[in-house]
């Protein structure tokens, strides 16, 4: 069927979908976008559901059959603690949460058989924990292994899942290091088109010491991963990247409530970036769609401490009097610019899109708002 809408992505594009938890189900939202643009990855790599999700669709699953399984999802399909572990292993229990559940849904979801056996490649990010090292399971040489076992592994998280050996490998969750694999995916291809639904904007969560070991692990992790996502962004040097970023940040990673809110963030984000992005994809690199920006400063607010000017001295510095400065603007930003804005530890940094009409306003992504 031909596709009603234009496209300004190029033939060979390469798809990456992060972790994020059930913040993840946006996904869904992103590959309905693509479709109904006719836009058809050579290539798709995932970590953690994003893996789940990619698996999913190479499979063959319509979008349709996604939403209904997403919708259906609740807490006990995928979370049952593992009571007898834990009484007898204590501290040895390898994870808080059964096996099983999650293995389960794995099977209903991703297709059978290794990953030779795929028409299009799938690129599934787990980390060994044993060596310490990221394993990309459908690499060369890395293809004669169960599809299922290594998306199982990608969505174990440490802690909260068992690991899962491979091919003597004990594997978990690729978001220990890589929660968004876009640029293992971009060789031989004409761009990527990067889905980050958990690991660059985090709400400001309150009382975090009150809720337990699990959420203190879980905020913790998000803090690592957020900044080994901003690293790679802003050291992006392989083909155009088009970044999806819906807005999910104050969803929690595992709300069994919001699906489908989730699932249109991710529609209403991937269409925003695919129609504003032009012929940005065609370029030699960079990092799209960008927007004009301005970079304000509370002064009554600004404590001198330094941290903005050290972490972007080309775009601020301190004054004679001791305040932040802004160095110029408006600036050109795609959504991988400005991580040293949330970085401010009074808030005293904000930011402005400007439109095409001039019109302002608050960028969102920059802003600390509560769970």
């Amino acid at each position: 069927m031909t596709s009603p809408f234009r496209t300004g992505v190029p033939p060979r594009v390469a798809l990456a979908l992060g972790g994020g938890g059930l913040k993840g189900l946006a996904h869904i939202g992103v590959l309905r976008a693509l479709e109904e643009r006719g836009i058809r990855p050579v290539v798709v790599a995932g970590t953690s559901i994003g893996a789940l999700i990619g698996a999913s669709y190479l499979r063959g699953t319509t979008i349709a059959a996604m939403e209904e399984h997403a919708l259906a999802l609740r807490k006990p399909d995928l979370f049952r603690v593992n009571h007898l572990g834990m009484v007898m292993k204590r501290m040895l229990s390898p994870a808080l949460y059964l096996e099983q559940p999650l293995q389960d849904i794995v099977d209903a979801l991703a297709p059978e058989g290794t990953f030779r056996d795929l028409a299009i490649p799938l690129l599934v990010n787990t980390v060994d924990l044993e060596r310490g090292a990221q394993v990309t399971w459908g690499l060369p040489g890395l293809q004669d292994v169960r599809v299922t076992d290594a998306v199982y592994a990608s969505c174990a998280l440490p802690g909260f899942f068992p690991p899962r050996v491979i091919k003597g490998r004990t594997c978990v969750d690729g978001g220990v290091m890589d929660n968004v694999p876009a640029l293992i995916a971009s060789r031989n291809v004409d761009a990527v088109i990067a889905v980050d639904v958990g690991s660059t904007s985090l709400t400001a969560s309150r009382r975090i010491k009150d809720k337990g070991f699990a959420a203190i692990y879980m905020r913790s992790a998000q803090v690592m991963m957020k900044s080994l996502q901003q690293l790679q962004l802003a050291s992006w040097n392989g083909p155009p990247l088009l970044l999806v970023r819906p807005a999910v940040w104050k969803y929690n990673w595992f709300s069994f409530v919001h699906t489908r809110t989730l699932i249109e963030a991710g529609y209403v984000a991937a269409c925003e970036a695919l129609d504003s992005v032009g012929a940005s994809l065609y370029s030699s690199g960079g990092v799209y769609p960008r927007r004009r920006v301005e970079v304000k400063v509370d002064r009554a607010v600004c404590t001198g401490c330094g941290v903005c000017s050290t972490l972007a001295p080309a775009i601020m510095r301190l004054d004679d009097e001791g305040k932040a400065v802004v160095q110029g603007g408006p600036f050109e930003w795609s959504r991988a610019d400005g991580a040293f804005v949330t970085e401010c530890p009074v808030q005293a940094l904000a930011v402005e899109t400007i439109g095409d009409d001039g019109t302002r306003h608050p960028t969102m992504e920059y802003r600390v708002v509560s769970e």
